[in-house]
């Protein structure tokens, strides 16, 4: 709803003393004693709001704090967008009495209001804001008359995602067994109560990423530099061994290019072949300079290079030697010098240390890759559902197509780095005697490359039509410096799947949910009946005498009272079923047979085709039926 004083203009963007303006203004005066704050920025906005409240020294805009309690979140679209911190403190998934609200109503309201811009930007102030307050007075009224169907609509979606989160709780925690589910749960309860404590929602353990694994070792460098015990031949002119194995970490991932080439199709435009082009080019002068200061590092290399030229002189037979492609340049880092065999091979020596070095960036290039894999599969999991409820016809569907294949394309190439990554750490691991990684990063098979099961949970149909399995170990966050068999890396995977993922927080909130809208509901018909009487209580109020002024009002009046009257009793129609569905939902019943009766029962209500077929088109929301003499009452007031 759109408050009084709520909304305002802005001169240079969200200014913190525009939103406490309008935020204050919004509550002042309001009976409430529990506020819900949901807000983009929340997390920094909230800080010294009450500073900024005092500071200000307006009595309009000054609330009295006594008595009232203000819980900040930040909506729950925007909310990946933050760091870490911001979403374990203001998600309305970790947060108690809220239900399944996502905290995305406030922005709702600005779509049916933009089209407004090209009319009031020709207007002056003052007939500009008249015009937005009738606007706004016009929406508050369409969801009043709207409440009936939105409520009956809630609670049928609802009830029965409460019955089959419940299952789903059940199952996992079956599953899991009773001693690490009851474990999380009590840390889950003792944090939400005193939130110092320890956060169960919190990873654990960090996974290395490339950049952090770099930030180490050139502090390392430098210490050991410090200290004069720096190994000997591990720094060349200006450049130390660790920044030459990173440049070729790089040059490795840039040598992937077969994809690239596969996505340009049989026949690839001009533009496409000249960026091709150029871009190997470029990649093929990186490589030989780099390869130049290598040899600085391992001198023995240059005759390895040298044998090969001449191998593959001989395998031409005498013929001119082909160019040699750029994505099959060997860069020889360390792992795989420890790999290679021959003779040619002899001369060159790798210090365990320089090995140790390459091993540790492999470790956070595999990391960080794995974690771009499953965010690129998130994102393919999102555009499949745009594609499955927006696209319909041969122009969208192929655009969402192009979209999603272009998509796969970035998840098979980060596939095919972590795949080396991992070759690379398997040959150093065997030199360097390490197993922690074949552990802690598995083989990457095809199969392991998928999005979360729990997605299929927002689609009942999809969730009993398909066969749901198990959650890849990609998703699993086990975290650096873990052995295998490590009691806290299976907790720690557990806890990602059954509270990051939200099964128990879900049925938590989905049982809220139901809550909340079994008081809502009461709570809108015991309002329409108060405003029914207050209505009535208006009648002859000023005591005019006999004459038209007097039945004008008394008119108008009851005629007010008679329409909260109407909206009241045709709710309480609409709402008929609602209570039993509710209580049974509530006693573990199969919500698909009461859902079904239900619709039965209220055919007129519901459109939705029952023959269950995969292809079934996606039905449309009913129309809410409205009484022709009503609109043109509505139309007349």
């Amino acid at each position: 709803m759109k408050q009084p004083n709520a909304v305002g203009d802005l001169q240079l963007g969200e200014r913190y003393i525009n939103m406490d303006y309008m935020f204050f203004g919004s509550i002042a005066g309001s009976p409430l004693m529990r506020f819900f704050v949901s807000y983009d920025i929340a997390c920094q906005w909230h800080i010294n709001i009450w500073r900024r409240m005092l500071y200000y020294r307006d009595d309009t805009i000054t609330i009295d704090g006594t008595g009232k309690f203000m819980t900040f979140l930040v909506p729950k679209f925007r909310l990946p967008a933050h760091i870490e911190a911001c979403n374990l403190k203001f998600s309305f998934h970790l947060t108690h009495n809220v239900g399944q609200t996502d905290g995305e109503a406030p922005e709702r309201g600005w779509a049916d209001a933009n089209p407004l811009a090209r009319s009031t930007k020709e207007m002056g102030p003052g007939f500009r804001r008249d015009m937005m307050d009738d606007h706004f007075n016009d929406w508050n009224h369409k969801k009043i008359i709207a409440l009936g169907y939105m409520m009956c609509r809630k609670v049928e979606k609802a009830v029965p995602e409460m019955t089959r989160m419940r299952e789903a709780l059940a199952d996992m925690e079956e599953s899991l067994g009773p001693g690490p589910v009851g474990e999380w749960t009590t840390m889950a309860v003792t944090w939400e109560a005193d939130i110092t404590a320890q956060n169960p929602f919190e990873t654990m353990h960090k996974d290395q990423h490339l950049a952090k694994v770099r930030v180490k070792l050139a502090a390392e460098a430098v210490a050991w530099e410090a200290k004069g015990k720096e190994d000997a031949g591990v720094v060349k002119g200006d450049m130390h061994i660790t920044e030459l194995i990173a440049m070729g970490l790089q040059l490795e991932d840039q040598q992937v290019l077969a994809f690239d080439v596969a996505a340009t199709g049989l026949h690839p435009t001009d533009g496409q072949h000249r960026a091709m082009i150029e871009r190997t080019s470029k990649l093929r002068r990186k490589i030989v300079a780099w390869t130049e200061v290598q040899h600085k590092f391992f001198p023995a290399l240059v005759n390895v290079q040298e044998c090969e030229d001449e191998a593959r002189a001989h395998a031409s037979a005498g013929q001119s030697v082909p160019g040699l492609r750029v994505s099959d340049m060997a860069l020889w880092l360390p792992s795989a010098v420890a790999t290679a065999l021959g003779a040619d091979m002899e001369g060159v020596t790798i210090a365990k240390a320089m090995q140790e070095h390459e091993y540790r960036l492999h470790v956070g290039q595999a990391n960080e890759v794995l974690h771009e894999v499953c965010r690129l599969l998130l994102v393919r999991t999102h555009l499949y559902k745009l594609k499955d409820t927006h696209s319909r016809g041969v122009w969208a569907n192929m655009r969402s197509g192009d979209k999603i294949a272009a998509l796969n394309q970035q998840v098979w190439r980060a596939a095919a780095q972590y795949r080396a990554a991992r070759t690379a750490l398997e040959a150093l691991g065997r030199v360097l005697n390490k197993k922690e990684w074949e552990w802690t990063l598995l083989p990457l098979r095809e199969d392991d490359i998928r999005g979360l099961p729990q997605a299929s949970f927002h689609d009942p149909q999809c969730k009993k039509k398909r066969v749901e399995r198990e959650i890849s170990w990609i998703w699993v966050n086990r975290g650096e410096h873990l052995e295998p068999g490590d009691d806290v890396a299976m907790n720690e995977g557990m806890i990602y799947m059954i509270f990051q993922e939200r099964i128990t927080l879900k049925a938590r909130n989905d049982s809220e949910e139901v809550d909340l809208l079994e008081e809502e509901m009461w709570r809108i018909r015991q309002f329409l009946l108060w405003w029914e009487e207050w209505w009535k209580a208006k009648v002859d109020r000023r005591g005019l005498s006999e004459g038209p002024q007097r039945e004008g009002e008394t008119a108008y009046a009851l005629r007010q009272a008679g329409i909260q009257a109407a909206l009241a009793e045709e709710f309480a129609k609409e709402w008929v079923g609602l209570a039993g569905i509710i209580s049974r939902g509530r006693a573990g019943e199969d919500m698909d047979d009461v859902v079904a009766d239900s619709d039965e029962e209220g055919s007129d209500k519901s459109d939705v085709g029952s023959s269950g077929e995969e292809d079934e088109p996606i039905p449309s929301l009913p129309q809410r039926t409205v009484k022709p003499t009503y609109v043109d009452e509505v139309l007349v007031m």
